[in-house]
C-alpha cells in the first residue's frame, strides 16, 4: 500500500508532522493526517480527516521564528531588538542565503500543505459521498490557493504540482511567476464558488475568506513587482479587487470590531474576542496541552521589550516573556498621529507596575529620601515616555527624579533623528508591539501561546479595495474606505485616552497567573505624559482623523513624502495607503511582501531602517533552498551548477 509523500525535500514530511499535532480546537483532531495511507482518502470518513488536518498547517503561519521573519523584518516598521538570533533576515546579510534555515522550512511546509490539498481535490469527486462535498472541495482549492500566494510572494515563480505526489519525485521545472498567478486565481475562485459563507464550525473556512483572498490576489497581481507582464491584466484586476472586496464588507456579517482594541482585547482561549465579527480566518490555537505539539503560537514572545531586569521587577505571566526579537522603528511611532489616533496607544505597552516590592529600587541622594523605596508593590515602575524632538522636558538626569524607570524616547536638545539612537531608548528597551501578548500561558517560562492567529480581517479588505481605487485614479472613491478604519481608530466622546489593555489580562482567568499578589500589567498608557497634555480631556477626535477630501492625502505634510521622493499624485496615494496599512496592520506579519510588491522596500528600508540593506537585484525574492536544488534532476541526471544557477533567483 502506497504511503503519501510530498514535493522533494522530503524533510516536509517531518516538518508536517510536527504541526500536525498542534493544537486542537472544536473541529480540530489529534490525527496526524500525513502519517496516513492512499487507502484512507478513498471514504468519507478519511477525506473529512485530511481535510481538518490542513488547518492544522495554518498555525505554521505563528509557530516559530519563521513567522516574522519572513515578514516583518528588514522593513520599516521593525529592526532587530536586544537577540540579534534572526538578524540576517533584517539585514540582508550574507548569512541569509539558499543554506539559511527558513528558507527551506517555510518551502518545504507550503508544499506539504499543497500535497494534502491535491488529495483531496482529486479524491472527494471519486470517493465523497456526504453533504460536505462542496465544502471539502472548496477547503481543497482554498488551501492549495493560499501556500502558492505564499510561495510566489517569497519566491517568485516556483513548480505547480497540482496532483499528488504517490511517491519521492525528483523533476521538476519552475512555471513563471504569471503562470503561478493564474493557478491560484483559478483555485480560488473555485473556493469562492464552493465554500458556504456560513461556517459549519468556529474556524472552517467560508467563502468570504476566498474573496478576502480573492482581493489580495488580484491586488497583489496587479502591483508593480509584475510591472514586466501584469499590464493585459492590470485593469481589470483592479476592477476585481474592488470587486471581491465590495463584496466582503458588504454581503459577509464582518463587521469592523467597535474599538480597534477588541481586536487585541483576549480574555482566554475561546473567549469572545477570538470571534469578533471583523476577524475573517484565523488559525486556531486553543488549551488543550495535548495537542499543542511543538510550537503552539509564539508570537507573543518577540515583540517586547525586556522589562525583568528592572529592580522591582520580574518577568511574570501577564507581562510575557520578552524575546526582544523586533524593535519598533522611528518609522512605527511617527507614522501615527499619537495625539488623535487611538491604534498607537491600543497596540504598543507604555507602562508597567511593580511586582517584586522585595527587589525595588532606593532613591539616591540628590534624587529622592536616600535609603527608601522608589516605588512599591503595585505602584507604577516602568513609563516609557513617547515623544518628539522639541520636548524639553526631559534630560538624561531630570529622570532620575522620577519614581519610576524611565525611557524617554527624545531628550531636551536632541534633534529628530529617525535612523539613529535618541533618549535612553535602546536594542532591549524600546516601546513594544503588544498586540500578540498572551496571559493565558501554562507558567511564566512557556512559549507555547493559547491565542488565535489573525490571517485574515476586515480592516485589510477596507485598505485594499481603497488602494484599488486610488491605483485608478480614482481617488474621491477611495475615501469612504479609508475612512471606515480612521473614524473607527478616533477617540470617541468620553473615551478615556489613558487606558490601556493588551492580551496579558487573560491572567485574570488563568489559574497560573490568578493569585499572585503583584503583576506587571497595567491598564494604564503613557499618552498623556508623552504628549504634554496636562488636562485630561473625553472630546472625540473624529475631525482629525476624518479624511475629508482628496487634498488631505495628496497635500500632506506629514506622510514622508520628502523621505521616499513621492512627488507624483500615484507616488503620494501609494504612500499615503503603505503609512495607513501600518498604522491599522502593525505587526500583523503582511509588511514585507506589501513592501516587495510595490516595490517600496530598498526605499522604505534606506528611510527608516539603518540595519536593513536590501538590494534592488536579489532582495525582492528569497532564494531558492539549496536543499531543493541539490536533490532534483534533469533527465533523470542531477542539476549541474550551471542548471542551479540558472533554476535559482536572480543574484542568489
Amino acid at each position: 500500500m502506497k504511503r503519501s509523500k510530498i514535493l522533494i525535500p522530503a524533510s516536509a514530511i517531518a516538518l508536517m508532522l510536527a504541526i500536525g499535532g498542534a493544537c486542537k480546537k472544536s473541529f480540530l483532531d489529534e490525527t496526524i493526517i500525513t502519517a496516513k495511507t492512499t487507502q484512507d482518502y478513498v471514504t468519507t470518513v478519511g477525506l473529512d480527516g485530511l481535510a481538518t488536518g490542513m488547518y492544522q498547517s495554518l498555525r505554521f503561519h505563528f509557530n516559530y521564528e519563521w513567522a516574522y521573519a519572513t515578514t516583518n523584518y528588514g522593513v520599516d516598521e521593525f529592526t532587530v531588538g536586544g537577540d540579534p538570533t534572526m538578524q540576517m533576515w533584517n539585514s540582508y546579510d550574507a548569512n541569509l542565503n539558499s543554506s539559511t534555515g527558513d528558507v527551506r522550512t517555510v518551502w518545504d511546509n507550503m508544499y506539504g500543505a499543497i500535497n494534502s490539498a491535491n488529495i483531496l481535490i482529486q479524491n472527494v469527486p471519486l470517493h465523497y459521498t456526504g453533504a460536505n462535498k462542496n465544502t471539502r472541495m472548496g477547503e481543497g482549492y482554498f488551501m492549495r490557493a493560499f501556500n502558492y500566494f505564499k510561495l510566489v510572494n517569497q519566491y517568485g515563480g516556483v513548480p505547480l504540482k497540482l496532483i499528488p505526489s504517490e511517491s519521492v519525485e525528483f523533476e521538476f521545472s519552475r512555471n513563471s511567476v504569471q503562470e503561478v498567478y493564474d493557478q491560484i486565481l483559478s483555485d480560488m475562485k473555485q473556493a469562492y464558488d464552493l465554500l458556504p459563507a456560513t461556517p459549519a464550525q468556529r474556524g472552517r473556512i467560508t467563502k468570504w475568506a476566498a474573496a478576502h483572498y480573492l482581493a489580495k490576489i488580484y491586488l497583489f497581481r496587479a502591483s508593480e513587482a509584475n510591472n514586466s507582464w501584469n499590464s493585459s491584466t492590470k485593469a481589470a484586476d483592479l476592477d476585481n479587487v474592488i470587486k471581491y472586496g465590495t463584496d466582503v464588507i458588504s454581503n459577509s456579517g464582518h463587521k469592523l470590531a467597535t474599538n480597534f482594541s477588541d481586536l487585541w482585547n483576549y480574555t482566554g482561549p475561546n473567549g469572545a474576542n477570538e470571534t469578533n465579527a471583523e476577524i475573517i480566518l484565523s488559525a486556531q490555537f486553543s488549551d488543550n496541552v495535548a495537542t499543542q505539539g511543538r510550537y503552539g503560537n509564539q508570537l507573543h514572545l518577540h515583540y517586547p521589550s525586556v522589562y525583568q531586569n528592572l529592580a522591582g521587577m520580574v518577568r511574570d505571566i501577564p507581562g510575557g516573556r520578552e524575546f526582544q526579537r523586533l524593535r519598533s522603528t522611528d518609522y512605527a511611532v511617527d507614522v501615527y498621529d499619537r495625539v488623535n489616533d487611538s491604534r498607537f496607544w491600543k497596540s504598543f505597552k507604555t507602562r508597567y507596575l511593580c511586582n517584586n516590592p522585595g527587589g525595588a529600587p532606593k532613591w539616591v541622594a540628590p534624587y529622592g529620601p536616600a535609603g527608601t523605596v522608589r516605588f512599591t508593590g503595585g505602584q507604577e515602575s516602568i513609563l516609557y515616555i513617547v515623544n518628539n524632538a522639541g520636548d524639553t522636558r526631559y534630560t538624561s538626569d531630570n529622570i532620575n527624579y522620577r519614581a519610576p524607570h524611565m525611557f524617554v524616547r527624545y531628550f531636551s536638545g536632541e534633534a529628530e533623528n529617525m535612523l539613529g539612537t535618541h533618549g535612553n531608548y535602546a536594542a532591549s528597551r524600546y516601546v513594544g508591539l503588544s498586540k500578540f501578548a498572551d496571559g493565558s500561558r501554562a507558567d511564566v517560562a512557556s512559549q507555547f501561546g493559547r491565542r488565535d492567529g489573525i490571517l485574515a480581517r476586515l480592516a485589510d479588505t477596507y485598505l485594499m479595495v481603497a488602494e484599488a481605487y486610488g491605483r485608478k485614479g480614482q481617488y474621491t472613491d477611495a475615501l469612504p474606505f479609508i475612512n471606515a478604519v480612521r473614524d473607527r481608530a478616533a477617540y470617541k466622546d468620553g473615551e478615556d485616552r489613558s487606558a490601556y489593555v493588551d492580551g496579558g489580562i487573560a491572567y485574570k482567568t488563568n489559574t497560573a497567573a490568578n493569585t499572585a499578589v503583584y503583576v506587571s500589567y497595567s491598564d494604564k498608557n503613557t499618552y498623556y505624559e508623552s504628549n504634554n497634555i496636562a488636562t485630561a480631556t473625553t472630546v472625540n477626535t473624529l475631525s482629525a482623523m476624518h479624511i475629508n477630501s482628496v487634498n488631505d492625502i495628496l497635500g500632506s505634510t506629514r506622510e514622508f513624502y520628502d523621505r521616499l521622493s513621492a512627488g507624483s499624485d500615484a507616488d503620494r496615494f501609494l504612500n499615503f495607503i503603505l503609512n495607513e496599512r501600518s498604522r491599522e496592520l502593525m505587526g500583523e506579519l503582511l509588511r514585507w511582501e506589501d513592501l516587495t510588491r510595490t516595490k517600496t522596500l530598498v526605499a522604505r528600508c534606506t528611510a527608516f531602517n539603518s540595519a536593513a540593506k536590501p538590494s534592488a537585484t536579489k532582495d525582492y525574492l528569497r532564494p531558492i533552498p539549496q536543499s531543493f536544488l541539490d536533490v532534483i534532476k534533469t533527465n533523470g541526471q542531477p542539476l549541474s551548477a550551471t542548471e542551479k544557477q540558472s533554476y535559482q533567483n536572480p543574484g542568489w
